[in-house]
């Protein structure tokens, strides 16, 4: 099984990615998802709660445990499709690439998403979401706590960097292209293994 990382500070494209993934077929796991089901198992509201209840996990369990509790989900969701492979949607730093490098030795390719600050803001207030309510200096901080935490080291150790300052068409065709070619080389490396430890 092929499982493919995104990180990418806010604005980047990772949500695009993965929506492209979910229209190939491939289950996307999000690792927020794991904080806001835990904000629900403590009773509280997601929205309000999602940033203290990441941390709490943190400090109870370790730094990976965001991490360690994706990773079965990651497992279940490729069963449950039986896919060849899963977009694992939102690593944030190293001791999270180190558990699902650990999980998934060379199965595990880190895709990062990049593009400049003000592309990414004009992106997030386009977006009319949350995000759209902060202003520039906010978003500035925001990125301060991301890069402190140690998404900028996850950015740089990534396999592939997709640079995403052109058309939306063109980035998805690229992240398209990345997908179904990592998988389908992914799968044929997996058939000759197979087929070589077999002979004898």
């Amino acid at each position: 099984m092929r499982v493919i990382g995104t990180v990418g500070l806010p604005g980047s494209g990772k949500g695009e990615v993965a929506a492209v993934a979910e229209e190939e077929d491939v289950p996307v796991v999000t690792m927020g998802d794991v904080i806001r089901e835990e904000c629900r198992s403590r009773g509280l509201d997601p929205a309000e709660h999602h940033g203290a209840v990441a941390k709490a996990l943190r400090e109870e369990d370790g730094p990976a445990a965001i991490a360690e509790r994706t990773v079965p989900a990651v497992r279940e969701a490729a069963s449950r499709a039986g896919a060849d492979a899963v977009l694992v949607d939102g690593l944030r730093s190293m001791v999270e690439l180190a558990r699902f490098r650990e999980a998934f030795g060379e199965s595990f390719l880190l895709v990062a998403i990049t593009a400049p600050f003000d592309l990414r803001a004009e992106r997030l207030g386009a977006r009319g979401r949350d995000d759209s309510d902060l202003d520039v200096e906010a978003l500035r901080k925001r990125e301060e706590r991301e890069l402190d935490f140690g998404m900028g080291e996850v950015i740089d150790a990534a396999d592939v960097t997709i640079d995403n300052t052109g058309t939306l068409e063109a980035f998805r065709r690229h992240a398209r292209d990345l997908l179904v070619e990592d998988i389908e080389r992914s799968a044929a490396d997996g058939t000759r293994e197979a087929d070589a430890g077999g002979r004898t």
